[in-house]
């Protein structure tokens, strides 16, 4: 294990720097899990099983690790830091249902009309200096079927909690002398059923992925995919060189294509393309065409044209290759191109597989080849070092390369400052006098799950129904996560080093929250009224907490 400072042996204000060091490591961490992640949903190959089953589980990993070294360590003091633990679990599993939801709708808000339905493809959709009344009442997002069917299977998660949790209190009360012996079958079956529990969770979403009906993952590639183009990190080539691998190509070599506009019954581009790839291909190229048509008349210009594809898509290409292109799908002659024709362009710009004009004379071949360079000059200004060079291919390499590294070190952090991370907590408890749940409660959130939190207000903040289902539905199953994977790590503690589960108080809070939310996620709509509600649960959870310990439980 990493070396790290002793947290006895440290001042107050070093202790605080201990508290705020390890928590941005931690902070970092999960984040480069989420961001590795993220890429690996790039590569079609893997993107099913990166969808369904990497993002969850290493989404957990930072609480996991957290909550299993609270209960590592003496035995005589497992039992107090495994209090840490509980309240990592209880806040990260609270916190991602209240704060990160609240602040997802009212980043996603729109206007709400007759009750029910919300203005995504109204302009504007929200209106502005709205009175607080008409903000709290009128304005909201949907709730999608995908995150009721979420809701339910995060209410279903929570049996272990009950398995563990009555025959506990029942023991507590009748004989707790021998509380432990009478809780280890509970644990030892309350672990095989978490077990059951994350694995069947796991093989559900595999299955859905696997039938191409995982929606949310699919809407989560497109918008990583939209992500790294706008932040210049891969060109659209690159991000799509395995959607377009070589089946889909000799598919599309075999078949030929052509304008469907001139009656020849060739496929377009497009057309050639499976169904699948064709809604990717479309979702992506439809938010750009989008920013560059300022007139809203549905067309673009040649230079509007140019700009999305070589600043936006990072693609390098000859202005011969625009004329040439241009030509071919402007059948019209209006100087325009629709956006089937806009998509069929940039695809054989992608493709790189046509045959621009004859070559030009020598003579004529030297001014051209300046203007090349001179190009080639601005281009790499805009496009980024690492792919001014790189084949479309070697894109897709580097996109494994760089996910894997950021898994690899992500989880490698997580893993080494986890354990002084539990240290640093229970000794803030210890001197500011108070239990270590409600300082893990409040503060390991803060470093596991922040990452989270802004991405899920990243999707929302886009304002469209599919970017707030993956946002709501994200955080539903990383509830379900910690419902399975991370209790069965208690469930295993308790079996296996004998530990007592004395947190009445606290499994009441958890499944409150989660039950209250599932009835929020099967409401038609969330108004930012509910919003304020459900940000108010957090702080709320703290306080039954501590009155129902109170009043005697425990």
């Amino acid at each position: 294990m990493l070396p790290s400072i002793n947290a006895e042996d440290v001042g107050n204000t070093g202790l605080a720097w201990l508290f705020l060091s390890y928590g941005y490591v931690l902070f970092k961490a999960s984040e480069l899990i989420s961001e590795g992640s993220d890429l690996l949903l790039l590569v079609p190959s893997l993107a099913g099983l990166v969808g369904s089953v990497v993002l969850p589980l290493l989404g957990a990993v930072p609480d996991g690790a957290i909550m299993l070294f609270s209960g590592l360590g003496d035995i005589e003091e497992a039992q107090e830091t495994l209090s840490v633990g509980v309240g990592a679990l209880a806040g990260s599993t609270i916190m991602l249902l209240t704060i990160p939801w609240a602040m997802s709708i009212y980043a996603g808000r729109v206007n709400i009309v007759d009750g029910t339905k919300a203005t995504y493809k109204s302009k504007p959709k929200l209106t502005p200096n709205l009175s607080t009344s008409d903000t709290l009442n009128k304005t909201g997002v949907t709730v999608s079927t995908l995150v009721k069917e979420g809701s339910k299977i995060m209410v279903v998660t929570t049996l272990p909690y009950f398995l563990i949790q009555i025959p506990g209190a029942y023991l507590t009360e009748v004989d707790p002398d021998n509380v432990v012996e009478g809780e280890k079958m509970w644990a030892l079956i309350g672990l095989i059923i978490c077990l059951i529990g994350f694995v069947s969770y796991l093989v559900m979403q595999y299955n859905i992925a696997k039938k191409g009906e995982n929606q949310v993952a699919q809407m989560r590639q497109i918008q990583i995919m939209e992500k790294v183009l706008e932040s210049g990190q891969f060109s659209l080539s690159g991000v799509l060189a395995d959607e377009l691998g070589s089946d889909v190509v000799s598919d599309w070599a075999n078949s030929g294509y052509g304008s469907v506009s001139d009656g020849s019954q060739e496929a377009t581009p497009l057309e050639g393309l499976p169904v699948a790839v064709q809604g990717k291909v479309v979702a992506v190229m439809r938010k750009f065409f989008i920013k560059y048509d300022v007139s809203k008349d549905g067309a673009l210009d040649r230079k509007e044209i140019t700009i999305a594809l070589r600043s936006d898509m990072n693609e390098s290409f000859t202005e011969e290759d625009v004329d040439f292109l241009f030509s071919k799908y402007d059948k019209d002659k209006s100087d325009l191109l629709s956006f089937d024709e806009f998509c069929n362009f940039a695809l054989d710009i992608v493709r790189k597989d046509f045959q621009p004009p004859a070559v030009k004379s020598e003579s004529a071949a030297a001014p051209a080849e300046e203007d090349e360079e001179d190009e080639d000059e601005e281009e790499e200004e805009e496009v980024p070092e690492d792919l001014a060079h790189l084949s479309p291919a070697q894109q897709q390499t580097m996109i494994k390369k760089r996910a894997f590294t950021m898994l690899f070190i992500g989880t490698a952090l997580v893993l080494l400052f986890s354990d002084p991370m539990v240290d640093v907590m229970q000794e803030m408890a210890t001197r500011v006098g108070i239990s270590p749940f409600y300082v893990s409660f409040v503060l390991a959130p803060l470093a596991s799950n922040a990452s989270e939190v802004l991405a899920s207000t990243y999707y929302a903040a886009k304002k469209t129904s599919s970017t707030m289902t993956i946002s709501l539905s994200a955080l539903e199953g990383a509830a379900a996560m910690n419902n399975t994977f991370c209790l069965s790590i208690f469930m295993g503690l308790i079996y296996f080093r004998g530990l007592a589960w004395q947190y009445t108080a606290e499994t009441i809070s958890i499944v409150g929250v989660q039950f209250i939310l599932a009835y929020f996620s099967h409401k038609p709509v969330l108004t930012s009224k509910d919003a304020v509600f459900i940000l108010l649960l957090f702080p709320i959870s703290i306080i039954v907490v501590a009155g129902l310990e109170g009043i005697g439980f425990d």
